[in-house]
Formats: structure tokens, sequence, C-alpha cells
């Protein structure tokens, strides 16, 4: 991460997830990088997306290892409780949406308020893993109700989020990301193998074009290849 200032500092959120841990591998090898942070379920300190308290309380645990120069949140999930996606609005249930909404905006959007505080008051990046289909004016095929929903729903959080924080911090940028269809649990029900791309694959692109993103009032929302991707 070039733009970054020497010897940063990098906080992995959702660390043990198949894009969290690509991403620990790929800031470990950068020689840029002094310091890689993960953060879990597994981990001391952990935390729940469903418990706001473990959020607060690992954040502030890991306020004396910070400031971060980059924060990136990889958590999310697209299967919950056994129940995939809605293909129809007849599948549709109270219980399934209001668990896509707490694991993909709320508990998100609280890891946002607990750690965005933690920026580096230099140039930094606080990275959300989204989702194409969270955008509403891409939306071709539909299905999928929840999840799109609650990742459009995260993806407007993280908009006003970092319209507020610009006057914080201008050098602080705030990021949406589309990985690509990476080969994951969370994916191979819903892909085929020649759809996907390897994490490492993924998230080295993601890096590379995180590094090109120039301060805004706003977030970007970019996928791994760089191109924009329309609210």
């Amino acid at each position: 991460m070039h733009s970054l200032e020497p010897n940063y500092r990098a906080l992995v959120i959702g660390a043990s997830g198949t894009i969290g841990s690509a991403f620990v591998r790929a800031l470990k090898s950068d020689p840029q990088c002094a310091s890689v942070t993960e953060l879990s379920r597994r981990t001391t300190p952990g935390f729940s997306l469903e418990d706001e308290a473990s959020i607060a309380l690992a954040a502030t645990a890991l306020t004396e290892v910070g400031p971060f120069a980059l924060i990136i949140d990889a958590t999310g999930a697209l299967t919950i409780d056994g129940m995939g996606p809605e293909k129809q609005i007849g599948a549709l249930s109270s219980a399934a949406l209001m668990r896509s909404f707490q694991v993909n905006t709320i508990g998100p959007s609280l890891l946002l308020k607990h750690f965005l505080p933690l920026l580096s008051k230099d140039r930094a990046i606080y990275a959300k893993l989204s989702a194409r289909v969270g955008s509403i004016s891409d939306n071709q095929k539909g299905g999928w109700y929840g999840y799109r929903a609650s990742k459009a729903a995260f993806n407007m959080m993280l908009q006003t989020a970092g319209i507020e924080f610009a006057r914080k911090n201008k050098q602080a940028v705030l990021v949406a990301l589309q990985p690509g269809t990476v080969a994951s649990p969370l994916s191979k029900p819903f892909a085929s193998a020649s759809h996907t791309v390897s994490a490492d694959e993924s998230v080295a692109g993601l890096l590379t074009n995180m590094d090109l993103l120039q301060p805004m009032s706003g977030a970007h929302f970019i996928d791994y290849a760089g191109k924009a991707i329309p609210w």
C-alpha cells in the first residue's frame, strides 16, 4: 500500500474467513506494513456481530494497538442459519430478513461506529466487503431479496458515514468493496468454478485499487478490478 505512511498498521476484522485471511496474508507480505492485527470470533479479544457490547470491548482493547492506517471489515454472510438467499418474494420471512440485516447491516454499522475512531489522522482507509448485488441501480436479475437489501442498507450507512467523517479527517477514504465471486464456502452453492476468482487474486486487486482512491465527501464503491459500481 504505497499511498499509506511507511510502517503503517492494519486491522482486519473477520480475519478468519476466506477473504479476511487472504487480506491478512497479503498485508503481512507488504514490506510497508509494520503490523497486521487480526480480529474475529476466535481471537482474543473477540466479538460477535449480534452483540454491540463485544464490539465496543474489542475496539477499546485495540485502542493501544492503533491507530490504524488501514481497517478492513471482511464480515458478512449469504447463508445464515442454514438458509440461503430467497429467489422469489413468496419465500420471504420476517425471521430470515431480520437475521440478514443483523449480520450484514446492523453488525457492520456498529463496527463502523466503534472502529472509525481508531483510524489514523493521516491518510487512512476504512474498507468494507460489500457486494455488487447491493447496488440498487445495477439490479438486473432480481431475487436474493434479503441479501440485496441488507447490503444496500449498509452501503447507505457507509456513504453517510463517509460524508460525516470527511469533516473530521480530510485524508480518510471509506470504500465498499466488491471482491468478485470468490471461491469459498459462501459462494460454492451459487457459482460454478469457471466464474470464480481465488481469494488471493481478489485481494491483490482490491489492495491495488484501494491504493489509488482519493478522499472524497462520501464513500467509494469499487470492484476488485478497480471499476466503480453505481450505488
